[in-house]
């Protein structure tokens, strides 16, 4: 029970941030259609917060903890994330190397159908969510048996992460696809791009998001066609403690490392219109200056 009296008159301790914007033991998302690099970028904010450096530079990473970190991945072959780590590797100095190694434990889960609302699972996530800053699901379809448009269902699924992460002062953090709708037509900033029913949105309190950079993206920043699957934007689409974060351009460099990206705003380009001359004008060679 919260004590009313006490809370008006005592300053309340600072609010113990796990992620920009995102509650330590509270449940958010990432978000994007399948191939964005929500995977590697995970894979990166677990490694900056198990002590490795802040490549995506999410300020103000730099006032956040370092802990342990458990990521659980159960749709990738053990070999794509060693590959995955190697290629991250190749961006830590040998002591953050170290850090990591130290604080991120990472256990594949492919073919062992984890399911959360059994209760031997969730007891076993507890137990790995014990004393960690963070847990991250890869992908949160992978953790439940269950229709992801079926709101009741989807509730008593969030409803277990909150638990564990209440119990546990564990943040959770789930990966998740867009919608196809919001895929299509490149909306997978909004909110309401997540798949499945809105209360895996309106359940959680953080919802992070990448999509990739379309045609006319690429145009206004000066992208060429072919470069442009390079870039993705980052950003938070739902915050429900703290500021806005702006959201950032990132490139994906080799082995799918994600970093920020500089780019410069391109002028529009002006369209030329020409004039048809009419045959009548033609017959008479025309006048350039009657529009």
């Amino acid at each position: 029970m919260i004590d009313i009296r006490c809370a008006f008159e005592r300053e309340p301790a600072p609010i113990d941030y796990v992620l920009p914007g995102m509650v330590a033991g509270s449940v958010g998302a990432i978000v994007s259609p399948g191939g964005a690099g929500k995977s590697m970028a995970a894979l990166q904010i677990g490694a900056t917060l198990a002590g490795g450096p802040d490549l995506l530079a999410l300020s103000p990473f730099s006032d956040l903890a370092m802990g342990r970190v458990v990521y659980l991945p159960a749709e990738d072959p053990i070999c794509t994330i060693e590959h995955r780590l190697h290629s991250l590797g190749k961006h830590l100095a040998p002591s953050e190397r170290e850090f990591v190694a130290e604080n991120l434990l990472i256990e594949p889960l492919i073919g062992r159908e984890p399911n959360l609302m059994d209760r031997r699972w969730s007891d076993a996530l507890t137990r790995v969510a014990d004393g960690a800053r963070l847990l991250v699901l890869d992908t949160l379809r992978r953790f439940h048996p269950y229709d992801e448009n079926d709101s009741g269902a989807m509730s008593a699924v969030v409803g277990r992460l909150e638990g564990i992460a209440q119990k546990t002062g564990c943040s959770i953090l789930f990966l998740h696809h867009t919608n196809k709708s919001a895929a299509f037509m490149g909306a997978g900033d909004m909110q309401q791009a997540s798949r499945g029913s809105s209360v895996l949105v309106d359940n959680i309190r953080w919802q992070a998001y990448l999509a990739g950079m379309t045609s006319a993206e690429a145009e206004s920043w000066g992208v060429d066609e072919t470069m442009r699957r390079h870039f993705v934007r980052l950003g938070v689409s739902k915050m429900n403690y703290g500021p806005p974060i702006s959201e950032r351009w990132l490139r994906r460099h080799e082995g799918g490392v994600l970093s920020p990206a500089v780019l410069e705003k391109q002028e529009p380009k002006r369209k030329h219109y020409v004039k048809q001359a009419t045959k009548a004008e033609a017959a008479i060679g025309g006048d350039d200056d009657n529009w």
